[in-house]
């Protein structure tokens, strides 16, 4: 309900157990709006990975800020807004996928998340797809969620 963006749906078992096993560590991408402006010791904080989240140590990550907000619609419901505190938007890539990781990552350095959304799952991007609608995979495509 909180997040948007690309969502793998499979009735195919290895897939399915590739996808939800921690072990393949399939790299996924989010960009996060976030209140404030981060600095440079809050996104290293996530790039070296660390943060203590209900006891789960995370993982490094690759993270930095966008120099510009991305060109996405306007979220329905919409973010809260803020008048007096800026937003800025962090492209964040995780091998891990703990419940409401993104979230509690930027939480736990400072800067809350407003608005999350996943583009990519491996090499897979979302862009092209519309909100609310749906593509299907071939073998082809699928393989581009494995390759690094």
């Amino acid at each position: 309900m909180d997040s948007e963006g690309l969502l793998l749906l499979s009735d195919e078992p290895g897939l399915n157990h590739r996808l939800l096993d921690p072990k393949t560590a399939h790299p996924r991408t989010y960009l996060a709006q976030v209140e404030g402006d981060p600095t440079a010791a809050a996104v290293d904080r996530l790039k070296h990975g660390g943060i203590v989240i209900q006891g789960h140590r995370t993982l490094p990550c690759a993270a930095r800020v966008l120099p510009a907000a991305p060109a996405f619609e306007p979220r329905d419901p919409p973010v809260r807004v803020r008048l007096s505190i800026p937003t800025s938007w962090l492209e964040l890539q995780l091998i891990e996928g703990k419940n409401r990781q993104v979230r509690r990552m930027t939480a736990a350095i400072g800067f809350p998340t407003l608005r999350l959304i996943r583009v990519a799952i491996g090499r897979f991007q979302g862009a092209g797809i519309a909100p609310g609608t749906w593509q299907e995979l071939g073998a082809e495509s699928s393989r581009l969620i494995w390759q690094k």
